[in-house]
């Protein structure tokens, strides 16, 4: 079962392209089921084999038309029904079913695909054989959106069960707790109830190998899968409602596209989307994105047959118009509708004729014909037939199998399948029918004869032989009343059904999962499934759900459906106000465009508020940075916090940048400036502060800090050493990696095999990138570092970008060098002679690992020493900053690209900048000694003070 393009196709060895007038043909790519293969026949047997059909089937079906008995009906005569249907089936007229199949699907083969390809060799040079060491087991996640007591806890109960049998380790989620949380802790997996804050959760799903989702509901969940860095992580989610599949047509139909575009989302993220049955993909068919998959099998119907057995048997004969002591015999057929059902239908009515042999109408037993064509078309085609096998009135009736089936089942006191079409796995509704302890009658079709012994746990006919029906229904029932052979079948019937198909359902989801999971080196193969004792295949784990059993089964996906539509509604009112209530052909394209606009401004928000004020080292040697953090040392003698431009821009001694990409990791963002980006395994502050006491009282010198132990990381539970660790984590491949590394890097000969050695049984190392480092050393390894990874680069990146494979990893990895990388502070830090000490993150006590008297004679010093990384780091800067080589380099885009050309040219850059001030000033200053200025046209007298002029008046007049 895969893809509804690619999943379901459903050929037939002869039969024609007339169209069916009871039921339109379904139009979603998985429900394609009448897909034809020419017949090979004379064009004039064709011709004849369409008239006689359509003589046939319009005299029989089109509603007030009579067959006129002068003409002979073709269901008068038992001999002469059989010799005229194996006529007109030999001409291919008629359709029984049996020719349909179900082709192999796709989805499977393309993991397996997948996986093939992965286990070939490189092609590359580097083709030694990839190596798995079992150190410890695969891990999955169950997520719930609730832990209460119903049918499909009980399925991933026992499924789980079985998993851990053969090697896997689990871990359950919910967003809500409930009753079935003791049947996880009995069988020892351990439960934790999500919170959900600001729609983010704060989960690593990094953890995990895969992830098995169950219900609807857990739709909420989803957000935190959708992003990265989990988005690529393998997801299988299990789907056991309808209620979306009906409500997406309303969506459809009312317009409400956005909704039916964030499921279409949800379904696509998923790697696998399972379905316990073969109808359900079929309504599902318009959320399909390629990854269907079908595996038959659940407790849900016996749970609800336990709760629902004979509680309105009464109440329903009464409400339909059925005494108590009547006899009623349902005749069932399959959930696919095609072109034969209606002669199926015909052909059992023919076989249950002798029961009214009998004149006295007093016993005789009702008939009820369920069949999912509710059109009225088909209940007048049931009755015409009725009419023409001589039933007496009103004995025969048809009832749609979706609206009456289950109180329809309840009231009946046989069941008789009716289809001759071998479906992909036992039906459903056969299974309802013993879960309600019912006598079954079938077809000897092959997943019937699979789980129905005849006359042990129900009644089994050949297809080719009807008339064995007329038998089977004579002794089952007797002088009016159910035999009591029929009821002891019955019984037993019950039992059988109740564990029904678990050792398929068991076996199809671990089969699943060891082609979907894409486990890393570290990882030990589970065990075969065969190893499986035979009691975990063969029953639910009842008994862990016994007491909960009677619980009534709420619609509780229906009401999670309610609110989502509340709350679509309700943001689509608030967005656009008004204009809905005045425009009802509003387009909702223009909403979805607005929340997709919204998600990247909210996006871009976050990384600019990230990445706020960052701005350029200032350019020198090494030696200058170092001297400005200690002039920023004697400035501020305390390591308060401080904005991210000051760390910056004075090169604080203390800065830490964790792994930080993808929304999905905001959960787990620091908000302050010291810390800042990812903290899966982040500090307590009473940790944080003992770390920065340390640097700033110097206490262990220029040492690295680390917080995540290699001797306590899950992947190393035998407590290997070093290297041994990193080919566990890297497919064997790691040493082989560091050598070929170093000596590109080294431009050492191919004959150089030696690694830096690491000590053995002595001490730990830092895994998973939670290490910091002293500001200037800090530098230095980024500079180390550098050298390393685009050396390690340009061994791999032919295959590794072609193919998508890397050798160090099983899989097509994105970041196949992480593992490696986040080793690699390690054996910088050990030979070029720095401190290791680790940090105990919840208290803050500090241990200091390989101590310098242990390392004498072991360490690489002058391989790592400063000088020697400064003039490669040197070398590879004036290459690329004068030959500007053509190839393609990853070094010059990992960081500035600096040599003593570059400040060179800078300084002599700012030197003439400089002199061109300079000159500019100079000259500015001539022209304003040398500038001409025009002579005054007249001379200017100063008016004398006002007391001078009336002095002299006086004096005048006095003489």
């Amino acid at each position: 079962m895969g893809s509804l393009e690619n999943g379901i196709s459903l050929k037939r060895a002869g039969s024609r392209n007339e169209r069916n007038p009871f039921s339109s043909r379904p139009r979603s790519r998985f429900s394609r089921l009448l897909l034809f293969k020419k017949l090979d026949y004379l064009q004039w047997i064709c011709t004849v084999a369409v008239f006689l059909f359509f003589v046939v089937f319009f005299q029989m079906f089109l509603p007030g038309s009579v067959m006129d008995k002068s003409q002979g009906s073709f269901l008068d005569d038992k001999d002469s029904v059989f010799g005229e249907l194996s006529y007109l089936k030999e001409m291919g007229g008629l359709d029984f079913g049996e020719d349909i199949r179900l082709e192999p699907c796709k989805l499977l083969e393309k993991f397996q695909r997948e996986n093939k390809l992965v286990n070939l060799d490189s092609s590359s040079g580097f083709n030694r054989s990839q190596h798995r060491f079992h150190y410890r087991k695969p891990q999955l996640a169950l997520v719930f959106a609730d832990l209460l007591a119903h049918p499909q806890q009980l399925l991933m109960v026992t499924i789980a069960t079985a998993l851990k049998e053969i090697g896997y380790e689990l871990q359950v989620y919910s967003l809500e707790d409930g009753l079935a949380r003791n049947a996880w802790q009995s069988i020892g997996v351990p439960v934790t109830i999500l919170k959900v804050e600001q729609n983010e959760i704060a989960v690593d799903w990094l953890n995990y190998d895969g992830i098995l989702v169950s219900s609807l509901e857990a739709k909420s969940v989803f957000s935190s899968f959708i992003q990265e860095p989990f988005k690529s992580i393998p997801l299988i989610w299990t789907i056991h409602e309808r209620v979306l599949a009906i409500r997406s047509r309303e969506y459809t139909s009312s317009g409400q596209t956005e909704l039916v575009n964030d499921w279409k989302k949800v379904f696509s993220r998923a790697t696998v989307v399972v379905f316990p049955n073969y109808a359900l993909p079929m309504i599902y068919s318009t959320f399909d994105s390629g990854n269907y998959y079908v595996i038959p099998g659940s407790p849900a119907v016996v749970w609800k047959g336990e709760n629902a057995m004979d509680l309105l048997k009464d109440s329903q004969r009464i409400k339909m118009g059925y005494g108590p002591d009547e006899v009623l015999i349902a005749i069932v057929g399959s959930q696919f509708m095609y072109k034969g059902l209606w002669l199926e239908h015909a052909l059992i009515l023919q076989a249950l004729l002798p029961l009214f042999a009998d004149n006295n109408s007093n016993s005789h037993p009702k008939i009820i014909i369920l069949s999912s064509d509710s059109t009225s078309n088909y209940s007048m085609a049931v009755e015409r037939i009725a009419l023409n096998l001589r039933y007496p009135s009103g004995v025969v009736k048809h009832v749609a199998v979706e609206e009456e089936v289950d109180n329809v089942l309840s009231m009946t006191d046989i069941v008789i399948y009716g289809s001759f079409l071998d479906e992909p796995s036992f039906p459903e509704v056969l299974t309802k029918a013993m879960s309600l302890g019912k006598p079954i009658i079938a077809p000897e079709l092959s997943n019937i004869r699979k789980y129905v012994d005849d006359r042990v746990n129900g009644y089994i006919f050949p297809k080719e032989n009807i008339k064995v029906l007329t038998q089977i229904i004579l002794q089952v029932i007797s002088n009016g009343k159910l035999s009591p052979l029929a009821r002891n079948i019955a019984s037993i019937g019950r039992e059988t059904v109740k564990n029904l198909m678990v050792q398929e359902t068991v076996e199809g989801y671990a089969f699943l999962l060891e082609n979907v999971l894409k486990l890393p080196s570290e990882v030990a193969p589970h065990k075969a499934v065969a190893e499986l004792p035979s009691k975990l295949k063969e029953e639910w784990r009842w008994n862990l759900f016994g007491y909960f059993l009677n619980f009534t089964l709420e619609d509780r996906s229906a009401n999670f459906l309610n609110k989502l539509e509340e709350q679509w509604n309700h943001s689509r009112r608030e967005k656009f106000g008004s204009l809905i209530a005045v425009d009802d052909s509003f387009s909702y394209e223009i909403w979805e465009e607005e929340k997709r606009t919204h998600i990247l401004d909210t996006k871009r928000r976050r990384e600019e508020q990230e990445l706020k004020d960052r701005t350029d080292q200032p350019r020198g040697t090494w030696e200058d940075v170092y001297r400005n953090a200690k002039k920023a040392d004697r400035m501020r003698n305390d390591l308060h916090e401080r904005d991210e431009r000051e760390l910056e821009r004075i090169g604080q001694p203390l800065c830490i940048y964790e792994p930080y990409f993808g929304e999905g990791t905001w959960p787990f963002l620091h908000q302050n400036s010291l810390y800042r980006g990812i903290g899966l395994a982040s500090l307590s502050g009473i940790a944080e502060t003992s770390l920065l006491d340390a640097i700033e009282k110097r206490k262990y010198g220029d040492a690295v800090y680390f917080w995540v132990r290699m001797d306590t990381d899950p992947r190393n539970n035998m407590q290997r050493d070093f290297w041994s660790f990193c080919d566990a984590i890297n497919a064997g491949k790691c040493k082989l990696a560091f050598s070929e590394t170093l000596k590109r890097m080294y431009g050492l000969g191919q004959d150089f095999n030696s690694l830096p050695p690491m000590p053995e049984g002595e001490g730990t190392w830092s895994v998973m990138q939670s290490w910091a480092l002293p500001t200037k050393s800090f530098l230095e390894f980024v500079m180390f570092s550098r050298m390393f990874v685009d050396a390690l680069d340009a061994q791999m990146y032919d295959e590794h970008y072609q193919s998508g494979h890397c050798y160090l990893s099983f899989s097509k990895d994105k970041h196949c060098y992480s593992r490696v990388l986040e080793l690699l502070i390690n054996v910088w830090a050990y030979h070029s002679a720095r401190r290791i000490v680790y940090v105990n993150p919840e208290t803050g006590a500090m241990q200091e690992y390989h101590k310098f008297k242990d390392r004498r004679g072991k360490m690489w010093i002058k391989w790592f020493s400063f000088n020697t990384l400064k003039v490669m780091d040197e070398d590879l800067a004036e290459e690329a900053d004068s030959d500007h080589p053509k190839r393609r380099w990853l070094w010059p885009s990992t960081g500035e690209v600096v040599w003593q050309g570059v400040l060179d040219r800078e300084r002599n850059l700012r030197n003439r900048q400089k002199e061109t001030r300079k000159q500019k000033s100079k000259d500015k200053l001539e022209r304003m000694r040398h500038k001409h200025r025009q002579k005054a046209l007249g001379k200017y007298v100063k008016p004398l003070p006002e007391d001078i002029e009336i002095s002299n008046s006086t004096t005048v007049t006095s003489v």
